[in-house]
């Protein structure tokens, strides 16, 4: 386990600092109002950049090899199952549009992995996917993708 935290943490670290210096040179740190758009996005690249470094020093210290990184069995199994159900969300995105790719992605997971009931799972995955279209459709005007189910 001490590998795969260690590069987790380079890459956690690195994607971190590539996070920061793009904030701050796209974006202004500081507006006639405020804060600017660099202002957020900044302080969470910093954070992630604490907590990757933590967890670096973390798998140095740490000598007991732990178990092994990769899942057997029906670990991988499911592993596997998420991977490519998140590969068939994102490559079918301009088909189902995000709403109800979100919903469908959801009951997918949700039954297979929570092995739920039919109705606990329609719910979650109906719930997710309403308040993805209320906060960032509704509310925040963000431009999802529709795909061509959500046209007709």
């Amino acid at each position: 386990m001490r590998s795969a935290d260690r590069v987790t943490a380079v890459l956690l670290f690195a994607f971190s600092v590539a996070f920061v210096a793009g904030a701050l040179k796209y974006y202004s740190w500081w507006g006639s109002g405020g804060p600017g758009s660099a202002f957020l996005p900044f302080w969470l690249g910093l954070v992630m950049s604490c907590l990757a470094l933590g967890l670096l020093v973390r798998s140095l210290k740490d000598r007991n090899p732990g178990a092994s990184w990769l899942p057997r069995g029906e670990g991988l199994r499911d592993m596997l199952v998420v991977l490519g159900i998140t590969i068939a969300f994102v490559a079918f995105l301009n088909i189902t549009g995000m709403v109800i790719g979100t919903a469908i992605y959801l009951l997918i997971l949700v039954r297979y992995l929570g092995r739920h009931p039919w109705w606990t799972t329609v719910a979650i995955a109906l719930a997710a996917a309403g308040f993805n279209w209320l906060v960032f459709v509704h509310w925040l005007r963000v431009p999802m993708p529709e795909g061509i189910i959500w046209t007709f």
